[in-house]
Parts: C-alpha cells; structure tokens; sequence
C-alpha cells in the first residue's frame, strides 16, 4: 500500500489530547497500523478500522478512509485488548 496517508484535522487533535493524557502515538505507529494492522474491520459506509497492538493492555484503532489517491485517517483511540481482541 504506497498511497499518501493523510491525517484529518481531528485525528490530529486526538494525538494531541491522548499525548496530554499521558499516551504517546507517533504518526509513524498510525502509518504502520494502517499499513500493517494485527486485524482490520469493515466500518460504517467506506471507513475501515485497523488495528494494532500498541502495549500490554491496549490496542490502537484507527478508523480510516480509502480514496483512489490517498488515505484519510479519520479517528483514532486507544481501546483495552479485552474488549477487542477476539481470542
């Protein structure tokens, strides 16, 4: 997958509050969780959420969107692996 990653207004400002809350995501993380996530779910309309394992406890969901040029990373959130991973 060699499309641009872009990241909306709002996925930006959510790094921003979760880095304030003590929870560090590097865009690159975001990049690689897209690129290549541990599960990915067809979403609402066109969206897609891949996942990935971020630590011990969490996992990073990204909610993105596929265009012909490029990517658009809607959302994103931290969500304990419990509620999550399947197995």
């Amino acid at each position: 997958m060699s499309k641009e990653i872009r990241f909306s207004d709002h996925a930006l400002l959510k790094i921003d509050l979760l880095s304030e809350r003590g929870i560090t995501i590097a865009q690159d993380f975001v990049v690689e969780t897209i690129q290549s996530p541990d599960t990915r779910e067809p979403g609402e309309g066109e969206k897609i959420t891949a996942q990935k394992q971020l630590n011990e406890n969490l996992v990073l969901r990204v909610v993105y969107r596929e265009y012909e040029a490029f990517i658009l990373v809607i959302t994103l959130y931290p969500g304990r692996r419990s509620r999550y991973e399947k197995n």
